[in-house]
């Protein structure tokens, strides 16, 4: 497309490995758990995808760009990411699959929503 930058890194992975672990070198703590094989957990792959996508779009923006990916996306996230309650909880130097249930949902009445992909049912 017209204008569109190009990504910096080709991917996640990528910029995990080169860039977002080197901005985390600090100990932990005792609280914080970190799991190498971050891959293997939908909730950190979706949010380190978050976190890579929103740098790429803010490393352009060279008057605030950085401080705004550190506030408002890599601090939040990786808090969650890092938190003993987060994804990585059974995951202690190492990765370990432990089964914890999706949380629990129920199917919402019929009609209540409508396919957003199709702006025509939506009777406007």
């Amino acid at each position: 497309m017209e204008g569109e930058q190009e990504l910096y890194y080709p991917h996640v992975a990528s910029f995990v490995a080169d860039r977002l672990v080197h901005l985390y070198t600090r100990r932990l703590g005792q609280n914080a758990i970190w799991c190498p094989e971050w891959f293997r957990h939908a909730e950190a792959l979706s949010r380190l995808d978050a976190i890579w996508r929103a740098w790429e779009h803010l490393r352009l923006d060279p008057a605030t760009g950085m401080s705004v990916w550190w506030r408002d996306h890599a601090d939040p996230h990786m808090m969650m990411l890092l938190s003993p309650d987060g994804p990585f909880a059974g995951c202690r130097g190492k990765h370990t699959d432990y089964p914890i249930a999706p949380l629990p949902v129920e199917e919402p009445p019929a009609g209540l929503f409508f396919d957003q992909r199709k702006p025509h049912l939506r009777g406007v």
